[in-house]
């Protein structure tokens, strides 16, 4: 017979993985009803009888996304509301030469991304010890998956635009920029928190936080 340690570590274990993405559903659908002043961990559901195939359905993402900006990236999330409490997302990235998907984290989510088109660099580092990278260079047709919340990245390797489709194990992943959270935050953290953790002078410090 098992040991009680081992019960109760096995019991923890198992209701530690029930908590670790979204509820179940208790029902067939949750369409959303984006209207409804209730706040809910979630969004309020209409009523089934009002439900109808639109809501299940999203089109556009076979529409390229305008990349013309610093990271040479576009992010599309295709609205369906008939996801609400299903617990899971679908986003189009589009990729210019080099352009990036920088460094962040989605606390609630793991992601599994399929390039469509082009070369993608992408990677991840492990927690601590050893804070190991991960990567790889996709191509299309390849699957990476980036495991909850860890810093992960993507980079356009080749010479022409990229495309990637990626589903996210919540119908809300977060997204925290690793970069944009240190250096944008509102108010600032400390200089001297960042001058200690990067070890780096306070001039760098007040550098990199006025791109931001």
């Amino acid at each position: 017979m098992a040991s009680p340690i081992l019960f109760f570590g096995l019991l923890a274990f198992f209701f530690l993985a029930a908590l670790a993405s979204d509820p179940s559903p208790l029902q067939d659908f949750c369409v959303a009803d984006t209207n409804s002043p209730v706040l809910l961990n979630g969004l309020a559901c209409k009523d089934p009888k009002t439900v109808e195939a639109n809501d299940f359905s999203s089109s556009g993402l076979h529409i390229a996304g305008n990349t013309s900006n610093p990271e040479g990236l576009s992010v599309a999330s295709a609205q369906i509301p008939g996801l609400n409490t299903l617990g899971i997302s679908l986003l189009r990235f589009d990729y210019a030469p080099w352009g990036i998907n920088a460094p962040h984290i989605h606390p609630r989510a793991t992601e599994i991304l399929t390039v469509l088109e082009g070369s993608l660099e992408v990677g991840f580092v492990t927690s601590t010890p050893p804070n190991r990278l991960i990567t790889k260079v996709l191509q299309k047709g390849d699957v990476f998956v980036f495991p909850i919340g860890l810093i992960h990245y993507q980079r356009n390797v080749g010479k022409k635009c990229a495309t990637a489709i990626a589903a996210a194990s919540s119908q809300n992943p977060g997204f925290i920029p690793i970069a944009n959270a240190v250096f944008g935050s509102k108010p600032d953290i400390p200089s001297d928190v960042l001058v200690k953790a990067f070890q780096v002078d306070k001039n760098v410090v007040n550098h990199i936080r006025s791109k931001f």
